[in-house]
This record gives C-alpha cells, sequence and structure tokens, in this order.
C-alpha cells in the first residue's frame, strides 16, 4: 500500500505535522514563515522539504508543483478569530483560511484539513464558515465543520480547536469524525511526575495529588505580546491551584532545596514553574520532539502547536476515508448560515422584512432581530450594497464580494502583512 502525502502550509513547530505523519502520510513540502519554527522541522525531520517564508507568495513555493497531493492541510493564523482578539475575520491581514480554501481549489487535493481556535465557531462568523462550505462544493468537495477537544484525544489540557475537513465527492462518505478516547485524559500531575522528580525535589508526591486536573489552554503568545507565561489571569488562577507557578518557564524541573517563588507584594506563588519540556508534553509532543531557538521562542512554538494526538487522529480519519474503507454514512447538510445562502443566490436587493418572508418558505424561522444581527456580522467580512427602498425609508441589502484576501495581487494584505510581518508569529 503506497503512502499517503501531505503538503502542510502554516506548519508552525511541528504539532500537525507531527500527529499527521503518525498517520501514516509522508511530507511532501511544509511551508512556514517563522524562523524558528522552520529550524525546529528542519532539527527533528532532516529529510523534510521545508519552505521557509511568506505562504502566500510563490517566491517560497509553488502552489502548481503539488497538484493532487492527497492532502493539503494547514493551522492557519488563528488571531483574526480569536475572543482574546478583535475577531476582524476577512479583514485582518493574517487572515489566510478563505485564501487557503482557494488554494484546494487550484492544488485539487483529495482531501483538505485547516484547523483553528474556537472563536472561529462563533455566531459571528457564521456566513464566513457558510461561504467556505459553499466555495468547496463549488470545487467539488463536501466541507464539514467540528470542534474537537484535545483532551478526548488524550491531551491532558482544556484545548478545544475547530477543525475544517473537506473530501473530494467520491471519498466524502468514507470520512468518519474520530470518536473521543474511552479513558479520560491524564491529569498534569500524572503527565508531569518523572519530568518533575527529575531533579530530586522531594515534594513531588504532594504535588501530583494536588495537580490532579487537566491543565488550562496552553498559550503560545505573540512576538508582539512579551515573554513566556502560561495565560490570562483565569489560566493563571487554574495553575495555582494545580500547584503551579503561571509567571514564566522555568529552564529546569525543581530541586531538592526548591522553594515556591514569592511576589512583591508577599504572596507566595503556587509552586514550581514548568519548563518547556513540561509543557511540550502537555501538548502531546514526544519527549524526543526537540525545538530550535531559545526558552521564550521554544515555548512560544509549543503554545501555538496543534496537539499532535489530535491531529493523528482526525488524519487517521481522512487515510481511511482516501482508502475508502468503512461503512460509507449518511450525508447531513448543515447550514451555518441561512441569510448569507438567501443572499448569495439572489441578483437584486431584500429588506430585512424580505429576507424574513424569503427564510420562511424554506422553513427557517427567524425574526427581523436576528436577521438583522446577521446582516451587521456579515458586512464585517463581505461588501454589502445597501439602498433605500420603498417610501417606507426601509434599507435593502445587496451581497457583493468577500473581503478576504484569497490571492488577489493587489490586495491590500500584502502591504499590511509587510509592514506587521516582524510582529507575526
Amino acid at each position: 500500500m503506497s503512502a499517503l502525502e501531505v503538503v502542510e502550509i502554516c506548519a508552525g513547530a511541528g504539532g500537525q505535522a507531527f500527529g499527521l505523519e503518525q498517520a501514516g502520510f509522508e511530507h511532501r513540502l511544509a511551508v512556514e514563515l517563522d524562523p524558528n519554527a522552520c529550524d525546529t522541522l528542519r532539527l527533528n525531520r532532516p529529510d523534510w522539504q521545508v519552505a521557509e517564508g511568506d505562504v502566500a507568495d510563490e517566491s517560497v513555493w509553488n502552489p502548481d508543483d503539488h497538484k493532487g497531493v492527497d492532502l493539503l492541510a494547514g493551522g492557519v493564523p488563528c488571531p483574526p478569530f480569536t475572543i482574546a482578539g478583535k475577531q476582524l475575520g476577512a479583514t485582518d491581514e493574517r487572515d489566510l483560511f478563505a485564501w487557503a480554501v482557494q488554494l484546494a481549489g487550484r492544488m485539487k487535493p483529495k482531501a483538505l484539513m485547516l484547523e483553528n481556535v474556537r472563536g472561529l465557531s462563533a455566531n459571528r462568523f457564521s456566513a464566513y464558515r457558510q461561504h467556505v462550505l459553499d466555495t468547496l462544493r463549488d470545487f467539488g468537495y463536501v466541507g464539514e465543520w467540528r470542534l474537537l477537544q484535545a483532551s478526548d484525544f488524550g491531551v491532558p489540557q482544556l484545548r478545544p480547536r475547530f477543525v475544517l475537513v473537506a473530501l473530494r465527492d467520491e471519498f466524502a462518505d468514507y470520512f468518519h469524525w474520530p470518536e473521543p478516547h474511552e479513558e479520560p485524559a491524564p491529569t498534569v500531575g500524572e503527565t508531569l511526575k518523572d519530568l518533575m522528580a527529575a531533579n530530586g525535589w522531594p515534594e513531588v508526591e504532594a504535588w501530583v495529588a494536588r495537580a490532579n486536573d487537566i491543565a488550562p489552554t496552553i498559550v503560545g503568545g505573540s512576538k508582539k505580546h512579551g515573554g513566556a507565561d502560561l495565560g490570562p489571569s483565569r489560566a493563571k488562577a487554574a495553575w495555582e491551584a494545580m500547584g503551579v507557578d503561571a509567571w514564566g518557564i522555568a529552564n529546569e524541573a525543581p530541586g531538592p532545596d526548591f522553594k515556591p517563588a514569592v511576589s512583591k507584594k508577599g504572596e507566595v506563588r503556587g509552586g514550581p514553574k514548568l519548563t518547556s519540556e513540561m509543557a511540550a508534553r502537555i501538548q502531546g509532543f514526544s519527549d524526543d520532539w526537540k525545538f530550535a531557538g531559545g526558552k521564550t521562542t521554544g515555548y512560544r512554538q509549543i503554545g501555538n502547536a496543534f496537539p499532535p494526538p489530535v491531529a493523528k487522529a482526525v488524519g487517521l480519519s481522512i487515510a481511511r476515508a482516501l482508502r475508502q474503507e468503512g461503512t460509507p454514512r449518511e450525508r447531513v447538510e448543515t447550514t451555518h448560515d441561512p441569510v448569507y445562502r438567501l443572499l448569495r443566490g439572489k441578483s437584486e436587493a431584500l429588506t430585512a422584512a424580505q429576507i424574513v418572508t424569503e427564510l420562511s418558505k424554506i422553513d427557517v424561522v427567524m425574526g427581523m432581530h436576528d436577521v438583522e444581527r446577521r446582516l451587521s456580522h456579515l458586512g464585517r467580512d463581505f461588501h454589502i450594497e445597501e439602498t433605500e427602498a420603498g417610501q417606507d425609508g426601509a434599507m435593502a441589502y445587496l451581497l457583493r464580494d468577500f473581503k478576504a484576501f484569497v490571492g488577489q495581487e493587489g490586495h491590500e494584505r500584502h502591504e499590511r502583512f509587510k509592514a506587521n510581518k516582524a510582529k507575526i508569529s
């Protein structure tokens, strides 16, 4: 049986790559912007071809060289969608999701897998998601979104990821989302006991008993916002409850004389800090996966990664579908945004009241308030032409172009990207 091949964009430090490798995929190419992450990929897999630079720059790599590859995969930047940011979506220069979908139409892989943060599943982006699915359908793919919890696949961490999988029509019915593991994920204490005890810390057993839950989300941060720590205030409080000092990353495990840190206010912090090696294990990396660069850059690579066990689980499901193994499933189509779908098929502007009426004809019940809210969300990612309709002054809406970068040479994304490149992780 011949090996399946994958081209991975926005590959980072290899979380998704490592997981897909475990699922049986061979990397034909990995493309990544960050030099340290590229060095990490080369360090761990010297035989992989790694292209370093802006993934949308064809001087870095040529997508046409990889047409028909088995799988196109990637973890495109999450800041456009994260609830911790401004959720600019299609107008954020870091948004490459729509571009990656267009890339699939150009490269024609057998399957597409893209992952991002939970924020992309919010109502704010319902039209964006619908546009992605409809575009994939136009290209001959059947796409589906799913929110996956890393802890369901053995990762000792609260880390939801929103995953898109699309397959060509002849493979789509064979794709089944992976089932959660029957056993719960190990606790932080169980996961890190041997690493915490490595330098002879005598309190390790008590610490393991205290660290009896999975970790909060490991946050890699960005080049723009400081050094390595374990996240915002709520996450720090959760770490402290488990006996972990979340205000930084340690160089090594605690020794025999370790004493908890004391803040400037005289408060004793939870316990030892994690090392980068500990954070990587919590993320699901194997202990022999090494990270290039200094402590802060290494931790950032770890925190921004897609947990390998989750990538492996989805990768195995894709591999089985591409081999048409198992029992075909019945297709169930999910509509993410009926307002977008309605307007997409109209050549004349509709008022909100007319939209309500048209939706009712297809058994979609939606009130004026909900329609107006959807239109407001639509206007953030799409150009909408508004005209006054009738004597009552009601506005009518006509859907125009998608604002997102999808490969246009003259798109403003290029200049904004160049201006902010040094701050982009």
